[in-house]
């Protein structure tokens, strides 16, 4: 290994111990490929840090192994990325033969932890998906083995890189509206969207530790991002109230059931040629059934969310989660000492949508369909003024462009800044899910949480 590589792999650790790191310690030298191994082969692990790693940036990385416990889906994997590299069931022999520069993670929730810290132990360094992990107990392993190891992990939080997010993150960066003092934040999933987590290994708390986590990391990643400040206590409600046990009729899966004409939410996996080859044809490998009934009794998360998070510098964030909502989109307002921002995404009433519901859930999920830009609006009210409206150019897919970016972020080592600071390392991903742990404690105990008691830094 030359000198120049070594710079490589000794700048990509080089993660500050804060909210975001530089963006050009992803810098490394095209001159020889980053080694990639990657384990959990699903949706997200074959496209986004599979497939589209492949095609987009194949002069700077190759895989050298992929990584799964199911042998069907491995298979599957391996010829859906396109890459010849040896599979392997067994992660440990994957990591002692191919010593690999770095560790993609994107595995069930409540695994995250076991193969980013053997990663780190290894002397490797770690991209995962989001989120971190699923409790605080395992949140701490992974920083006690970040500091022991010398080596790094990144998190692959992509909102932050989405165009419209970015674009509130520099109208606060202005102070345009002075001191933040509370924020109002509310997420909807459709009844296409909110409706697969409950079909999915979702829908139990024990493999991705609630929406709280799995999907709420991505809202409070946000929140901390634009807000730059650390929660510091959360108080919330949740319940399940629409799915699980509250369904009037269920049966083994939507294939098998006898209620596909009086169930509103019948999903027909059939006509999905990639979820029939992914997960229906390898079911008898693991009995992982992806089109899970949602209305299955041992369902434990809940479906509706409501938090009150109260920040360091004394920042107040009302949040909520709603997954049966006739739309999907968001909306958020941030009050400050001379004015009000307003932004939203996807409410169709506002702007008068011909897009279904059930294409703009395919359209999202897919990394192949990511639109051309369009237009979207954020609002400036100053006190005792009238209305600003910015117009700002955001894409549809693939997270609002967040996921095409987070890429060049990591792999193209044309970047070399970022004045937004949206590379995530450790501490956001602790951040984030924090809230999301202490939100379920919360509930349990019928009382507000401190994120300092959960976790030492």
């Amino acid at each position: 290994m030359n000198n120049t590589r070594r710079k490589f792999l000794a700048s990509i650790s080089m993660l500050a111990a804060s909210f975001s790191f530089p963006i050009n310690a992803f810098s490394f030298h095209k001159k020889k490929k980053l080694k990639i191994v990657l384990v959990g082969t699903g949706i997200r692990g074959t496209s986004f840090w599979g497939r589209r790693l492949v095609e987009q940036y194949s002069e700077v990385l190759e895989f050298v192994g992929l990584c799964d416990t199911n042998k069907g889906r491995l298979k599957y994997a391996q010829n859906f990325i396109g890459t010849n590299c040896k599979t392997y069931i067994n992660f440990d022999k994957m990591l002692n033969e191919q010593k690999p520069d770095l560790v993609i993670v994107c595995t069930v929730d409540n695994t995250h932890h076991e193969f980013i810290i053997k990663g780190l132990k290894s002397g490797i360094d770690v991209l995962t998906e989001k989120p971190l992990t699923t409790d605080e107990f395992k949140a701490q392993s992974i920083l006690n083995a970040e500091k022991e190891s010398g080596k790094k992990l990144i998190v692959g939080f992509n909102y932050r890189w989405s165009p419209y997010t970015t674009e509130i993150k520099k109208l606060l960066m202005k102070n345009i509206i002075g001191d933040i003092t509370s924020v109002d934040f509310h997420w909807y999933l459709n009844t296409y969207h909110g409706a697969s987590y409950f079909r999915r290994w979702h829908g139990y708390k024990e493999k991705g530790g609630s929406l709280w986590l799995h999907k709420a990391t991505h809202h409070f990643d946000l929140l901390n991002w634009w807000l730059s400040s650390d929660p510091d206590e959360v108080f919330a409600y949740g319940s399940l109230e629409h799915y699980g046990s509250n369904g009037k009729f269920r049966g083994k899966s939507c294939r098998d059931c006898k209620f596909t004409k009086k169930c509103d939410y019948y999903f027909d996996i059939t006509k999905d040629k990639r979820l029939m080859d992914l997960y229906v044809k390898n079911e008898k490998h693991d009995g992982y059934i992806r089109d899970n009934c949602l209305f299955r009794e041992d369902i434990d998360i809940y479906d509706k969310m409501s938090a009150q998070i109260k920040y360091k510098n004394d920042i107040i964030v009302n949040y909520s989660l709603t997954t049966y909502s006739p739309f999907e989109g968001w909306r958020i307002a941030f009050n400050g000492s001379e004015g009000r921002i307003e932004a939203s995404l996807d409410i169709p009433y506002e702007k008068n949508s011909k897009i279904s519901q059930e294409e703009m859930h395919e359209k999202e999920m897919n990394q192949e369909l990511i639109e051309e830009a369009t237009k979207e609006n954020i609002i400036v009210h100053k006190l005792w003024s009238n209305f600003n409206k910015y117009e700002i150019s955001t894409k549809k897919g693939g997270h609002g462009g967040g996921d095409e970016l987070l890429h060049e972020s990591i792999f193209n080592d044309s970047i070399k800044s970022d004045q937004f600071e949206r590379s995530a390392g450790l501490r956001d991903g602790l951040m984030s899910i924090l809230i999301g742990i202490a939100a379920r404690k919360s509930i349990d105990s019928y009382s507000p949480v401190r994120i300092d008691d959960l976790i030492k830094f």
